[in-house]
């Protein structure tokens, strides 16, 4: 196989840095850090402990206000797994503020018991729900194409999961869509929509889809019929049901701690009996059992793992410290996702021996070295700046 140029794929520095207050890296795609080493996601942190939120709750109310209906139909498109941060939004945009949501799941490459059971509670706590189920056979196919071209197995999920909301919008006719939290900017990336509640459906192939849109596996395969649950409809439709994508980010403040907990008092989420494998949490992510592969590749890819992530944004937060997230890294990043290893490899179609030769594929100089046991990062956050 290919040995892929992450770095000149990505745009990555050759030069690895890490936030002086958080523990990202330079390595996260589009993140930036300013002239005193701090990450553009920490700047937004500071940021966002400023703004007036009871204005910006105005503008929520306001909001509302012009697409509330009072005939029974939807007004707000609320994407949503059951789990705590959907559910969160859902919560509070009908029992607060009046409005009567569709809440739409695109489903899990593999459902975990726990997913099932936390979406079956959400729904029975008071919503109405869409859930989409692409073809098995289909979704399996593009999740190894997506495996072993692009080195992330979760991008046919990823279709749908910002392409299905958009479908249903325009078949409901309901021109409000309201998603969580704005990860560009709270968790470090293109900051173009840092200072406004919207987006726009031309960001997502860039933002999530890699540059590479659904039509792109048309040349290894797959149909347009095939990929049709997957692509997002014409864009003069979306035009037409005047379309507005807006992340309630911008309007409360963003806890994703507290989500859980308002989750769980509300909807009835529940986490899972033992931390997720790579990290030290167990309230995130719970829903596909092959989701662990998603962040062991950008693991691979970037030296950053679901530890890293994890702490990074608690530390903004203000749950735990710098050090107190150093420690989690060291400890937990980059753990093999063993639990449910042969699944995936029965799940995707490949042999343990693709699997790794993808997995060396990826894998960059500027982030990796070789020694006697076996691969290290070059620099570690835990290195007090890293050496080689």
């Amino acid at each position: 196989m290919m040995k892929h140029e992450v770095r000149k794929k990505y745009n990555l520095p050759e030069e690895i840095r890490f936030c002086k207050r958080c523990t990202i890296s330079n390595q996260r795609p589009r993140i930036t850090f300013d002239e005193h080493g701090v990450c553009s996601a920490c700047r937004f942190a500071d940021y966002k402990k400023n703004l007036d939120w009871a204005s910006r709750e105005q503008e929520l109310i306001d909001l509302c206000n012009r697409h509330r209906r009072t005939d029974g139909r939807y007004d707000v498109i609320v994407p949503c797994s059951g789990g705590k941060d959907g559910s969160y939004v859902a919560h509070q945009l009908k029992y607060k503020y009046g409005m009567n949501p569709l809440t739409v799941t695109w489903a899990p490459n593999v459902y975990t018991d726990i997913g099932r059971e936390n979406l079956r509670s959400f729904i029975d706590s008071g919503f109405d729900n869409i859930l989409g189920t692409p073809n098995g056979s289909v979704n399996r196919k593009l999740t190894n194409l997506s495996f072993l071209h692009l080195g992330d197995p979760f991008q046919a999920f990823i279709y749908g999961q910002y392409n299905f909301p958009l479908r249903v919008a325009v078949q409901h006719g309901v021109s409000l869509i309201m998603y969580g939290e704005n990860g560009e900017v709270e968790y470090g990336g293109d900051m173009k929509n840092a200072y406004k509640p919207t987006r726009e459906v031309t960001d997502q192939d860039r933002h999530y889809f890699s540059g590479l849109p659904p039509e792109f596996w048309y040349e290894h395969g797959l149909t347009a019929a095939d990929l049709h649950p997957y692509r997002a409809p014409p864009f003069e439709l979306v035009q037409n049901n005047k379309t507005e994508i807006h992340f309630y980010s911008y309007y409360k403040y963003w806890d994703p701690q507290e989500n859980f907990y308002y989750a769980q008092k509300n909807t009835g989420f529940c986490v899972n009996p033992e931390r997720s494998e790579g990290t030290y949490s167990k309230y995130a992510s719970l829903d596909d059992r092959i989701d662990g592969f998603h962040y062991y590749l950008m693991y691979i890819k970037f030296g950053i793992g679901r530890a890293t992530s994890d702490s990074a944004h608690e530390i903004r937060d203000g749950k735990i410290t710098r050090e107190e997230g150093v420690a989690l890294v060291k400890r937990y990043d980059g753990e093999f996702p063993e639990r449910n290893y042969k699944l995936f490899l029965e799940y995707c179609g490949i042999t343990e021996d693709q699997f790794w030769e993808v997995i060396e594929s990826w894998r960059s100089e500027h982030i990796w070295r070789k020694n006697e046991n076996g691969w290290a990062l070059r620099k570690g956050v835990w290195q007090e700046g890293g050496n080689d």
